[in-house]
């Protein structure tokens, strides 16, 4: 389960693009709280903290609670926007949530044990497909990170998410198909090796076809004087 983190943040008076740039020159990234069926509240977090969450990962994933004064808000990221020069955070979306409310979030493949893989030892290559997985829980319930163990997989085996044991309560959203997280691909190392000894050999073909030409056209040459 994912662990619940503390981020201050203080409140906004007024929305509105003056006040918003105004946080943001005070080294601040304004944001809302809103759901649960209460009035929305501005807010402020400082630029710093926030971009040090965005790049710990598993942002969107991490329960906060949001101390706003005396208060304090149990949320759950669901958007944040960035500058498209900058690509600095501008703004901030937390959703209220409780124990009882169900999220849809993307959570963090880890992969275990590469070292037993017989596939990966041998040369193979971890080729992953999705490096999150879309679930649904409680919010109470959400899982930090969904563990692979890759011992004994062979280069052509896959890693299905049939096969991953998810906590109780935590299901996939995509339920139609039993998709594709990772497989052990054969190793592009043997692949490009094959490819250069190829062309070595048309090369040399080539080489071979080019040195008997002169010497065909020599004989015709002498035949013809003769």
């Amino acid at each position: 389960m994912s662990e619940i983190v503390d981020l201050p943040a203080s409140a906004r008076e007024r929305a509105g693009k003056g006040p918003a740039r105004a946080a943001r020159r005070a080294g601040q990234v304004p944001g809302v709280i809103y759901g649960a069926k209460k009035d929305p509240i501005m807010i402020a977090v400082e630029n710093r903290q926030l971009n040090k969450l965005l790049h710990s990962g598993g942002f969107f994933s991490t329960l906060f609670n949001i101390k706003v004064g005396s208060a304090s808000e149990r949320v759950l990221p669901r958007d944040v926007q960035f500058d498209p020069v900058t690509d600095q955070p501008v703004h901030v979306d937390f959703l209220r949530v409780s124990a009882a409310t169900t999220v849809t979030v993307q959570v963090p493949v880890t992969f275990l044990n590469e070292d037993q893989s017989p596939g990966l030892v041998g040369g193979g290559v971890l080729n992953v497909v999705r490096y999150e997985v879309e679930l649904t829980c409680r919010a109470d319930a959400i899982p930090q990170q969904i563990e692979i163990d890759l011992a004994g997989l062979e280069i052509g085996d896959g890693v299905h998410i049939s096969m991953v044991s998810l906590p109780d309560g935590v299901e996939p959203t995509i339920t139609d198909r039993d998709f594709t997280i990772a497989t052990i691909a054969a190793p592009t190392v043997v692949k490009d090796e094959a490819a250069e000894a190829a062309a070595e050999a048309a090369a040399e073909g080539e080489a071979a076809g080019e040195a008997e030409a002169p010497a065909e056209a020599t004989g015709e040459s002498e035949g013809g004087e003769s």
